[in-house]
């Protein structure tokens, strides 16, 4: 049963071990290949099952003419597609046909005795074997999703998804060659502005981008805009999101909506002092009231749709025809997308406890069931009312974003690509059979998160991602890199491999499963260079050598963070800005670490301990003693540097916290570096103490709800704002 599983395992992808951050070596035991099999779908209870789907599974490819799909790079010679079939298909006659993309198509006869032979199998009806169809070098030529079609004497056919790439990713004249850019980062929700209705929304991020562009800045950064969950706002983690498709809707808006200049009865129910008074509230409130804001915004988004169906669609009006091509272009995802947000509304109301679909009536737990079809003809309006709101998130992203290009922003808008998907949403109801539901990623254990991360995020399973010929992967980089200059891929490393977290166990517990990172590589290149998307890869903690090889071959910037760019061996001194990595973005710091305020303060390591996430006493004090430490070695390298603000030394103890001025210091420290993009945090601008999210907490911190200190309106004539962004546009160039 044990060689069984191990077989099972190695097939499947799973790890038999890994090493941590400090060098230990961690062996998967088999209970916990089994657990993750499981999850995967693949039936291992006992070994009759084991074996049967062992069986299966070396069985399954031989019984295909051709797989799924097969990824390749321009200019590959040969192009090679595994062609399988009985031996005694040998001689019958056979025409390939390959469908190009954007037209055209290119067709050959040939007799598949004449092909190399690469693998053969005894199956129980017979001899298979594996042939090597090399297509000319014309087909390969040009990158797209293009078709190929095997027919074998008109008794057996079938297709692939041929997908050929180009060799790297896009980068944008802004960063190329020499040059060097910075930018600014906010967690939009946090943006205070005078006229948002109490977080952050796409006409504030239309703002930032005009103060960014006439501050010197190359691009704006903003956390994940996912779609989250309007009728429970309270999952507010940008991380955990219904659909990384579709648009986090709270970030509408509601005033800059055409169907509001043009409804009187809307503008007088806002303009009622109450209401006023409540946006007031809103506003005032010094972290986001997700579930105010959602009241507000949606009792009056309610009143916009009944006037856009009275006044647009009943008279099928330019703007109605306008939405009407968005849904046809989105299509069946984004009705899907609709559908799942409607029945969970409807859903919730009736039982507050319905938190997703994993608990909806059995019958309305797959798009493909009957009753839920008939549903969705039932409550046609509430389905389109879900729809017109991601028209008009769609729509005012897109403003913003042509926003920074009309602007001279020269990489435009930096989004964020969450790694997962919560298990309740509509991503995974959508395809459900892709994701392993007892299983969860996460991270093992590191420095800053000593017990390991679990981030309750259902895993997709690779071989089955591979049998869907890759086209939600691909769906889901068009919609993410539709509207961004950049796209940082957060955990990057999930390209290559995820560490899943077994069903009922700690997050120290995991083991790392192999995803086809040559084929998603190819298929990110090729989506960067058709939407001209700059692409960083968030690649923090353990990192295998063979990822970041292949993060340089593809043209992929690193992410450098300060915190960690220090000789390890030796003194753990800073680095010197040119040591830092020129392919790289680098920054003082990101929302799940300290911003540089608390990390002089240590308020980080004073919040974790009094939160009980360090594992022992002794980690505890020796982060504390090591943070002591980094305050000196960090005032040594800026000595070293010339950066030393004036009347400062080098001893710490004559710093007790971290002012303006050392702060610029560092910002300017990092601008000398050569690394391609410089992305400093709004919150170290403003020098702003609390960090937007804690590791490891779900409860008890109120992570993704900070607001900035100062309103949007007020940064024009901010000192320290224009320091920074002057300091920054001097020692980038």
């Amino acid at each position: 049963m044990n060689e069984l599983i191990e077989r099972l395992a190695e097939l499947a992808g799973i790890q038999p071990l890994y090493q941590d951050i400090w060098g230990h070596t961690h062996h998967a035991c088999v209970e916990t290949k089994q657990a993750l099999l499981a999850a995967m779908g693949i039936a291992c209870g006992d070994e009759t099952q084991a074996r049967e789907s062992l069986e299966r599974w070396w069985q399954a490819p031989w019984q295909r003419l051709l797989p799924a799909v097969s990824v390749h790079t321009v200019g590959e010679s040969p192009l090679r597609v595994t062609l399988r079939l009985p031996a005694r298909d040998l001689g019958r006659n056979a025409r390939w046909r390959l469908t190009l993309e954007g037209g055209g198509s290119h067709a050959e006869a040939f007799r598949p005795e004449t092909l190399a032979r690469l693998e053969r199998a005894g199956l129980p009806d017979g001899e298979y074997l594996a042939l090597a169809l090399d297509l000319p070098p014309s087909c390969c030529a040009t990158p797209g999703y293009h078709r190929l079609e095997v027919d074998l004497d008109g008794q057996a056919s079938a297709g692939m998804s041929l997908i050929v790439c180009p060799a790297t990713c896009y980068q944008p004249p802004a960063v190329s060659g020499e040059r060097r850019a910075w930018g600014v980062s906010v967690q939009l929700y946090g943006v205070r502005s005078a006229r948002n209705w109490g977080m952050g929304d796409f006409t504030d991020l239309a703002k930032l981008v005009d103060w960014a562009a006439g501050a010197g800045a190359a691009l704006v950064g903003v956390n994940p805009l996912h779609a989250l969950y309007l009728h429970n706002p309270l999952h507010c983690s940008p991380y955990s999101p219904s659909s990384r498709q579709f648009l986090n809707l709270l970030y509408i808006d509601v005033e800059a909506v055409p169907d509001y200049a043009e409804c009187a009865d809307c503008r007088a129910a806002v303009a009622e002092p109450a209401f006023q008074a409540r946006l007031g509230a809103l506003r005032a409130a010094p972290l986001v009231d997700y579930a105010g804001v959602a009241q507000a915004k949606s009792a009056i988004l309610e009143r916009l749709y009944a006037h856009f169906r009275s006044h647009h669609l009943a008279v099928d009006s330019d703007r109605a025809r306008a939405f009407r091509a968005y849904c046809d272009e989105q299509g069946e995802d984004l009705h899907l997308q609709a559908l799942y947000e409607a029945l969970q509304a409807h859903l919730h109301a009736r039982d507050p406890a319905c938190w997703g679909w994993p608990v909806w009536p059995e019958a309305l737990r797959s798009p493909h069931n009957p009753a839920v079809r008939q549903w969705s003809a039932q409550h046609r309006d509430r389905v389109e009312y879900q729809l017109y709101l991601h028209w008009l998130a769609a729509t005012q992203l897109a403003a913003a974003a042509e926003r920074a290009r009309q602007g001279g922003l020269g990489v435009g808008l930096y989004q964020d690509l969450a790694v997962g998907v919560d298990r309740g949403g509509a991503e995974t109801w959508m395809h459900r059979e892709l994701y392993a539901f007892e299983a969860s990623v996460g991270a093992p254990p590191d420095d800053f998160n000593l017990h390991g991360q679990d981030w309750g995020l259902p895993p997709l399973i690779p071989h089955r991602l591979r049998e869907a010929a890759y086209r939600p992967f691909i769906r889901m980089l068009r919609a993410n890199m539709r509207t961004a200059g950049a796209l940082r891929i957060d955990h990057v490393m999930g390209l290559m491999r995820l560490y899943w977290v077994p069903p009922g166990q700690r997050a120290d517990q995991g083991v790392y499963v192999t995803y086809p990172m040559r084929d998603l590589m190819g298929i990110l290149a090729l989506e960067s260079q058709r939407n001209r998307c700059l692409v960083i890869g968030e690649d923090l903690g353990t990192v295998p050598d063979a990822m970041r090889q292949a993060m340089r071959e593809k043209g992929i910037l690193a992410y450098r963070l300060f915190y960690f760019e220090k000789h390890w061996q030796g003194d753990h001194g800073f680095k010197s800005p040119w040591e830092i990595d020129r392919d790289a973005l680098v920054a003082a710091t990101t929302h799940d670490l300290p911003t540089l305020a608390g990390f002089w303060r240590g308020s980080d390591i004073t919040l974790r301990s009094h939160m009980q996430l360090f594992p022992s006493e002794g980690l505890r004090e020796a982060q504390i003693v090591g943070r002591a430490e980094d305050r000196a070695r960090l005032l040594l390298a800026l000595e070293r540097e010339g950066l030393l603000p004036a009347g400062m030394t080098a001893d710490p103890a004559g710093v007790p916290e971290m002012t303006p001025a050392l702060a610029l210091a560092i910002q300017r420290y990092l601008a000398r570096s050569p690394s391609r993009v410089l992305l400093v945090q709004a919150e170290d601008m403003l020098g702003e103490t609390e960090q937007a999210n804690l590791p490891g907490t779900v409860s008890g911190h109120p992570n993704w709800q900070r607001k900035l200190s100062l309103n949007l309106e007020d940064w024009a004539a901010d000192a320290r704002l224009a320091e920074t962004a002057r300091a920054l546009s001097a020692e980038r160039g």
